[in-house]
């Protein structure tokens, strides 16, 4: 959902600057800032101070209506959302960060005044998994040519395995 919007036509026209950040489990305030540079300059920043990257990267948003999602975010540490908005403020007036997450504890710090200031009005979209038929579906669309199913019936067991491991 998050890649939909990203990469919508109206999206690219309407920001000046777009960045994604994978997250994951470890939410280290400077590595998500020197990730958030290079996703801005597509460039790997040197090793440097957070001060430096910091300035680097206000310096590289200032002004401009920017962005960001924030990818695969596990950690609620209100102290670390707070260090993160402030140094992602000075975007220009309509500047976005969309947080994707699978824990319940992030949705709800982001959604605390201290931290939802740069998010903005936050709404949690949780999603469904998909049922064993519609996994299936997905699974043959990506893993065989045309989408179809195969013909050899040992492969297709594979693959519903592989759709049961992942349900």
């Amino acid at each position: 959902l998050a890649q939909f919007v990203f990469n919508d036509h109206q999206i690219q026209k309407h920001f000046e600057l777009k960045m994604w950040v994978y997250v994951s489990d470890i939410f280290d305030v400077k590595n998500i800032v020197a990730k958030v540079l290079e996703s801005a300059t597509k460039e790997k920043p040197a090793d440097a101070e957070m001060d430096t990257l910091v300035a680097k990267l206000r310096e590289k948003i200032q002004g401009k209506k920017y962005f960001l999602v924030l990818d695969d975010v596990w950690n609620g540490d209100h102290r670390k959302w707070c260090r993160l908005k402030e140094v992602l403020m000075g975007g220009a007036r309509g500047s976005r960060i969309v947080v994707t997450t699978r824990q319940e504890i992030v949705a709800r710090t982001i959604r605390q005044e201290s931290v939802a200031g740069i998010i903005g009005t936050v709404k949690s979209y949780p999603l469904e998994c998909l049922d064993e038929d519609a996994s299936w579906s997905l699974f043959k669309q990506k893993a065989f040519e045309r989408g179809q199913e195969p013909e050899n019936s040992s492969i297709v067991t594979l693959g519903k395995e592989i759709v049961t491991k992942c349900l």
